[in-house]
């Protein structure tokens, strides 16, 4: 049955099509057909299924030829955030109306090159600016996820709440998102997936829509911790089109998966037990520690001091970046375009129609702390931080292997719940010091909340070590045993 073929993890679909068990356009065929039957989730803004059908064709060809690449007929969802040759890129912005790119992001260059198929571009909150995905210029997504006895529609995280929505409901074999402060890890928390940042620089942000800079990374959204190290292995390595990529070799992620942690130390920190943290958070907390000494490990406290200030330096440092990365949507260029008397005014009309509530608010947030009078007290001061945050992490990882900690201070909320723009930016409070730092970390599936919920686990590890992160992120993945599914209510 088609359905049975959407519940392969990509590490099974992909033996099953080196075996010839099904064909990629039979596989290809399966995920459309869920596609089409869940559009009520809003996964997806733009769907591909003639290029999908297309580019599985030619893959069928090469596994028939033995020339097949690592990602040889896959069927993945790219977030919109990604510029695709040919193919419609918004950001869920409405400034970038009809914008399709002439050019290939070099993390989804990798992709095709290894034989990838592309089912479409996934729905995520406007320029990456959102912690629910109810930002986007398209509707907000819909967590595949529901309380029990509870029919009210969830939010799946953000910004990659598209790319997660999709993994979580059968809806591709894997997903790509980015993360700027938190934007792989809390999604996967909130639908049950993984989902993986890695280090600052080890990823291409060429192609990659800009929100801010410093602190954004490309990364996979899997079904299993295997997945995400295949594909992660797939996108990593150094690019000269991106400064900001760091030519390091790149190690076989999936090689690395033994789950023995014996030799290891993990730090639990104890700024991380923030006020108000529900019990059950805690619970599952103590429990993944628990899991890891039983892997061999040896548990310890550490210290970060300074990570009860990096929200407030987060949210500074990124919408400032965004300020001066959004000034180029004017509509003079490209994308969207509403007259004025004048070209001053016709920049206001664009600018003003053209990006959502959360991105204007952040743009100004930006242009106040950068201002004359205000860069020294406000961005200047976070930078700052920002420095003894990465201080604090390179003092734990002397002693430690990796650090564990929960990935969201809670579970799903409904849409519509969090109305005022602090109680969801606190959303971010466990994930932001990694972006800040520049860390590789990660989120594995832990269990489910007392209303049946997905919570997550959270590894943050040194620069660089992926390797680790997802070894310590693999021991975790086996003994929680998670394999809940939501039940496929958008059917009906």
């Amino acid at each position: 049955m088609a359905s049975d073929l959407t519940r392969l993890s990509l590490a099974e679909a992909r033996e099953g099509l080196r075996a010839r068990k099904f064909s990629a356009v039979e596989l290809t065929r399966a995920y459309l057909g869920a596609m089409e039957a869940a559009r009520g989730l809003n996964a997806y803004i733009t769907e591909t299924p003639d290029l999908a059908l297309e580019q599985a064709a030619a893959s069928d060809a090469r596994l028939a030829a033995g020339t097949a690449g690592s990602l040889e007929g896959l069927p993945l969802a790219i977030k919109d955030l990604y510029a695709t040759r040919g193919v419609l890129t918004t950001a869920a912005s409405h400034i970038l109306d009809g914008f399709t790119p002439t050019y290939e992001s070099t993390v989804t260059t990798s992709l095709w090159r290894e034989g990838a198929v592309m089912l479409g571009k996934a729905n995520m909150d406007e320029f990456a600016m959102g912690g629910s995905n109810e930002n986007s210029y398209y509707g907000p997504v819909v967590n595949p996820w529901r309380r029990n006895g509870d029919t009210a529609a969830l939010v799946p995280g953000g910004s990659s709440g598209g790319s997660a929505a999709a993994v979580a409901a059968d809806l591709c074999v894997a997903a790509l998102g980015t993360d700027t402060g938190g934007s792989i890890r809390q999604p996967a928390a909130f639908t049950g997936t993984v989902g993986i940042k890695p280090t600052y620089g080890r990823c291409s942000r060429f192609g990659i829509i800009a929100f801010a800079s410093s602190l954004e990374q490309a990364g996979p959204m899997t079904k299993t911790v295997t997945d995400a190290a295949i594909l992660l292995g797939a996108i990593a390595g150094h690019d000269p089109h991106d400064s900001t990529s760091v030519p390091v070799p790149v190690p076989d992620y999936a090689a690395a998966l033994t789950g023995d942690l014996r030799g290891k130390k993990i730090g639990i920190p104890k700024e991380y037990r923030v006020d108000g943290m529900p019990a059950e958070i805690e619970a599952w907390w103590q429990k993944g520690a628990d899991w890891l000494r039983a892997a061999g490990a040896e548990v310890v406290e550490v210290s970060l001091p300074h990570s009860r200030h990096a929200l407030p330096a987060y949210y500074i440092v990124a919408p400032a970046e965004a300020s001066s990365n959004l000034a180029r949507y004017d509509g003079v260029r490209f994308g969207l375009r509403v007259p004025g008397k004048d070209l001053t005014e016709m920049y206001e009309n664009t600018r003003g129609e053209g990006f959502g509530k959360e991105v204007r608010r952040r743009i100004l947030i930006g242009t106040y702390v950068l201002s004359a009078g205000y860069y020294d007290a406000y961005y200047s001061r976070a930078q700052k931080l920002r420095r003894l945050i990465a201080n604090d992490f390179e003092t734990a990882f002397e002693t430690v292997d990796a650090i564990l900690a929960p990935t969201t201070p809670s579970a799903a909320f409904a849409s519509g719940e969090k109305a005022d723009p602090l109680s969801m930016y606190l959303g971010d409070v466990f994930t932001v010091t990694a972006n800040l730092a520049g860390l590789p970390a990660m989120s594995v599936p832990a269990g489910l909340s007392a209303e049946g919920l997905p919570l997550g686990l959270q590894v943050i590890g040194k620069a660089f070590d992926e390797a680790g992160v997802l070894n310590v992120g693999y021991a975790l993945e086996r003994a929680a045993g998670f394999d809940a599914k939501p039940a496929a209510w958008w059917r009906a």
